[in-house]
Parts: structure tokens; C-alpha cells; sequence
């Protein structure tokens, strides 16, 4: 290509000259023993995708796995207030050990290294990408079965480092009803097809509001096209989340792993037969 700097590992163009995405993975810590790496995505901001996330590490640590999450969400991390953890993560000379919420799951967020969880982080691209990396080769996780890493939104630096650095097994895309008739949530499957990773479920947040007096439930965002969209990108599994103000308010006080959440059954089923 004539406009190619020959920096194969910031690049997602397909070309001739392209190295082989396996030459930029990089090993674990050598302490940590990671069966699957499961990455969760959405196409824009705001479509519970941290939730999302949190739910699953939930369902699979109730059924006897164990789960660690990489918050991958540098700019905008909410894994540690989701499950009530603050301070700063231990940092030793064999490496950093990560936060455990009460149910043991193990979290890695740049909130958990940070003087103050307020400060922002006003880092440019590569500095972000970097920081991730680290996230994989230098975070003692131990003997996890599912490690799930928290993406941002869209299809820019720390996907494709993730995508390029880790050995992701798959992903879970989430969408909101209006996204699945757009072109939102294909441009993140076409993503993970271009970086040869498949896509596991898709699921719908915000799906629907089910009314807790007479048990209706009512689609606020229009009729839902998961099915459809579903079925246009080959994806067998999918699973539907409602618009619950409680699950919101235990996220805000830090205290999810003691609410009565909604199960994501399909995708949970799907993640557990990966083993």
C-alpha cells in the first residue's frame, strides 16, 4: 500500500505486506493461567456493556468457574463501582494482583491504580493501548477459567490491541434496540471477522420494561430485531436484558452481587461448554 508505515500492529487493513496477527500476541503473566479470554463490545457508548460484563462474570462464578475482568475501558472504567471496590490494587515485584469482589472475582481497572478514582486519564491512543497490554502480561490472575475483558466502544486502539495481543477466544456483542437496525453492531462483527475472532452471542439491552404490577412487558424502544440481526450474522445465541431501575440503582451503590439480576441463560450456556 502506498500510504503503509509499515506498522502492522496499529493497523486493521488487509494487505499483502501484512505480518501474521499471531506474531504480535503476547504471553500472560507467568503466574496466570487463562483458559478463555472472552472480549465483550458494543458498536457506540451507553448500551450496558460493563453490565453486561458483570453479569456474565456473575453467572459464571455461580456455577463453580473461576473469572477474572480486565476493564479495558481506560477513559471511562465502571467495573470497580459496579462491584463496590476501591483503593489500589497490590503492586509487588513479581506483579500486580488484582481486587476481588465478594463473590471472588477478580478485577483489573485503571481505577484500581489511580491516587484518587476521580482523576481522569487524558492519555493519547497509544499510551491507552499500552496500558491494556500491560493489563495481560503484567496482572498476577492465577487460575482463572474465563478471563472477560470490558471493551470501550467502537472499533479503535484497545480493541485492536486486544484483538493483536491476547488470544481472544471470541466476543460478545451488545446493542441496544435501535442500534440492531442500524449499522452499529455490523461494524463491530465485521471487526472481530476481520481480526479472525468469532462472535459468540449477541445480546439486546434495554430490551424491554416489564411492569411490576401486572407482569406485561412493554418494548420502550420499538419491537426487537435481535432474532433478525442475529440470524443475518450467523450468531445462534442471544439474550435479552429489560430496562430495570433496581439493577441501576445496586450498580450505583456498588452492590450488584447482592441483587436479584436478570440471567443472560443462552450466553452463559454457550461460555461454559467453551471449556
Amino acid at each position: 500500500m502506498a500510504d503503509c508505515n509499515h506498522d502492522c500492529g496499529s493497523c486493521s487493513a488487509s494487505c499483502g505486506e501484512r505480518q501474521d496477527p499471531a506474531s504480535f500476541k503476547k504471553p500472560a503473566h507467568k503466574e496466570s493461567h487463562i483458559k478463555k479470554v472472552i472480549g465483550v463490545v458494543s458498536g457506540k457508548g451507553g448500551v450496558g456493556k460493563s453490565m453486561v460484563t458483570s453479569l456474565l462474570a456473575m453467572a459464571l462464578r455461580r456455577a463453580g468457574k473461576q473469572v477474572a475482568i480486565l476493564d479495558a475501558d481506560v477513559t471511562g472504567p465502571s467495573i470497580p463501582k459496579t462491584f463496590g471496590l476501591h483503593g489500589q490494587a497490590l503492586m509487588t515485584d513479581r506483579g500486580v494482583f488484582p481486587m476481588e469482589t465478594r463473590m471472588g472475582i477478580k478485577v483489573m481497572s485503571i481505577n484500581l491504580l489511580l491516587q484518587n478514582e476521580t482523576d481522569p486519564v487524558v492519555w493519547r491512543g497509544p499510551i491507552i493501548a499500552g496500558a491494556i497490554q500491560q493489563f495481560w502480561t503484567d496482572v498476577i490472575y492465577g487460575d482463572v477459567d474465563f478471563l472477560l475483558v470490558d471493551m470501550p466502544p467502537g472499533t479503535g486502539d484497545v480493541p485492536l490491541t486486544v484483538f493483536q495481543t491476547m488470544p481472544v477466544d471470541g466476543i460478545i456483542v451488545v446493542a441496544s434496540p435501535q442500534e440492531l437496525v442500524g449499522m452499529i453492531v455490523e461494524k463491530a462483527c465485521n471487526m472481530a471477522k476481520m481480526m479472525d475472532v468469532p462472535v459468540l452471542s449477541i445480546v439486546e439491552n434495554f430490551s424491554y420494561f416489564k411492569c411490576p404490577d401486572c407482569g406485561k412487558e412493554h418494548p420502550l424502544f420499538g419491537k426487537s430485531r435481535l432474532a433478525e440481526t442475529a440470524a443475518a450474522h450467523g450468531v445462534v445465541c442471544q439474550d435479552k436484558l429489560p430496562v430495570d431501575p433496581l439493577l441501576a440503582e445496586a450498580v450505583d451503590n456498588g452492590k450488584l452481587e447482592e441483587a436479584n439480576v436478570p440471567a443472560l441463560p443462552q450466553t452463559t450456556e454457550l461460555l461454559l461448554k467453551m471449556l
